[in-house]
């Protein structure tokens, strides 16, 4: 069986990636399996944070994990991602056991075909916007010019163009956590991992940071796994999964 490749190499286009033809035959055939969890188990110490958690992620859909403080969904997400190792079940990406991958493998698979959007955006302090954007490019080993010019798209696309020159922390928390998606975007990614992306937001600027990035991962036919305990949040997705004692349940079944 064909795994993912995981040689690191950015394909992405910029913002329009997903408007042709070949764009789209690149991220498979709308709904179907592309990441599947089956009986997860981890635990820390003595606490079990998973205990039998299994889901599919189809291609190109918006999937909301639900579930209370401490249910385990971000350990689920993790997992999912890539970096957490489970203590036992597996995650399939398009086939290939991602448990099985090296550390240098699992690396690469998250620089070039994973994006990540934390709930408090952990954008390099150091550097600007644009920097920040252009960094998952350059760690591909894309030039500088040719990165910035995909991220000031990506800063765009995602309407914080202002932003661009300045360092995060010059930035309002909403300005912020639409660039970490512009940079989560970036690479042309298959699947977004999305946890919590609008805890530290709120209710307004939370709506627009969703808009964006469920409007962009559509765009780009990316899938995405959105954590979150908000009912409002979850009402942007597809389907919806719901965590509890670290087991899943899927609401779309139950109904």
């Amino acid at each position: 069986m064909t795994g993912p490749r995981v040689d690191g190499g950015a394909a992405a286009t910029g913002p329009r990636a997903g408007g042709g033809a070949t764009a789209a035959a690149d991220r498979g055939t709308p709904g179907e399996a592309l990441l599947v969890a089956e009986e997860l188990h981890r635990a820390f110490g003595p606490t079990p944070a998973l205990a039998g958690a299994s889901l599919t992620v189809r291609a190109g859909e918006v999937l909301a994990v639900l579930g209370p403080s401490g249910s385990g969904k971000s350990t689920l997400l993790h997992c999912l991602a890539g970096i957490v190792r489970p203590d036992s079940g597996r995650v399939l990406y398009q086939g290939a056991d991602l448990t099985t991958l090296s550390d240098r493998e699992l690396s690469a698979l998250r620089r070039g075909q994973f994006g990540f959007v934390f709930q408090f955006g952990q954008l390099v302090p150091e550097l600007t916007c644009l920097e920040n954007v252009a960094l998952p490019l350059r760690l591909e080993r894309v030039g500088r010019r040719e990165a910035e010019r995909r991220a000031a798209e990506w800063l765009d696309r995602l309407e914080v163009t202002e932003v661009a020159g300045k360092r995060p922390g010059e930035v309002s928390g909403g300005q912020g956590q639409r660039v970490a998606v512009a940079r989560a975007l970036v690479t042309g990614p298959r699947v977004i991992f999305a946890d919590e992306p609008t805890g530290a937001l709120d209710s307004l600027h939370g709506e627009r940071v969703m808009r964006l990035l469920t409007g962009a991962a559509r765009d780009t036919g990316a899938a995405v796994v959105l954590v979150t305990h908000e009912a409002r949040v979850a009402a942007y997705s597809d389907r919806e999964v719901v965590v509890r004692d670290g087991r899943t349940r899927s609401l779309e079944a139950a109904a």
